[in-house]
């Protein structure tokens, strides 16, 4: 029970990689706002573990702010906040993407680390504590072809976690954030271009563990970075990614 008698907010908490971190979470006796623009998802998760669901659009001022009302109103503190709400393009080369898919993975991947910061940083400045997880991407650090901003997007969110960190340390208040290889999420045919066996044993091929992440795999590793046992630790991007950087 790790996490007992913490507050989290997880985006883009109903599938993927948010739901094995609101899963693991659960699991270690936190109490979690399951956060995604898929309600009907975040409510049937939130149904199974006991917890509580909220619509939210990250991409949206308005939207983040309603949702931080909501997380104080029911739990009357927030003590973490995981940023994983994220999108991707689809592969193509970097002067062919649209200006509206560039702008939804600016605002997806990238304003939404302001938006949250922006509404809930100043609850954690006044508590003194908090801990906040940004969920990147092994794309920030080896970048693939073909897949230009949605890299760019990633490496801005370490370059804003190490940021954050800095400036926040004196405050008590902890940013870290985690690297995951491509996992068997909704974005994973996004990421391939299209979803064959042949394409998947080239993907696997360059991730020496020979297999992709999985929702457990950073349930595990947000639990550790988010909980007291990490109070040492910030600044961190920590690669959750079988090796594919090395």
């Amino acid at each position: 029970m790790r996490l007992e008698g913490k507050v989290a907010i997880v985006t883009g908490g109903a599938s993927g990689f948010g739901a094995g971190i609101v899963r693991k979470f659960a699991a270690e006796g936190a109490k979690v706002l399951i956060a995604d623009i898929n309600l009907d998802g975040a409510e049937a998760l939130a149904r199974e573990l006991g917890q509580k669901a909220g619509h939210v659009d990250v991409s949206k001022d308005a939207s983040v702010n309603q949702l931080a009302a909501a997380a104080l109103m029911a739990f009357g503190k927030v003590d973490i906040l995981v940023n994983n709400a994220g999108v991707s393009h689809l592969p193509a080369a970097l002067d062919e993407i649209s200006e509206a898919d560039f702008d939804r993975v600016f605002n997806v991947n990238m304003k939404s680390v302001y938006l949250t910061a922006r509404h809930l940083v100043p609850h954690f400045k006044a508590r003194k504590t908090g801990a906040i997880l940004n969920v990147a991407s092994t794309a920030a650090v080896s970048p693939r072809p073909r897949l230009s901003w949605y890299n760019a997007s990633k490496g801005w969110m370490v370059t804003a976690t190490k940021s954050m960190a800095v400036e926040l340390a004196p405050l008590g208040i902890r940013v870290n954030a985690i690297n995951p290889v491509a996992g068997e999420t909704p974005l994973l045919k996004t990421f391939m271009g299209e979803d064959t066996p042949e394409i998947r044993a080239k993907f696997l091929s360059t991730i020496p563990l020979g297999r992709f992440s999985t929702p457990e795999d950073m349930g595990n590793a947000a639990c550790f970075l988010c909980s007291d046992e990490a109070s040492m630790i910030t600044g961190v991007a920590l690669e959750v990614d079988g090796g594919r950087v090395i």
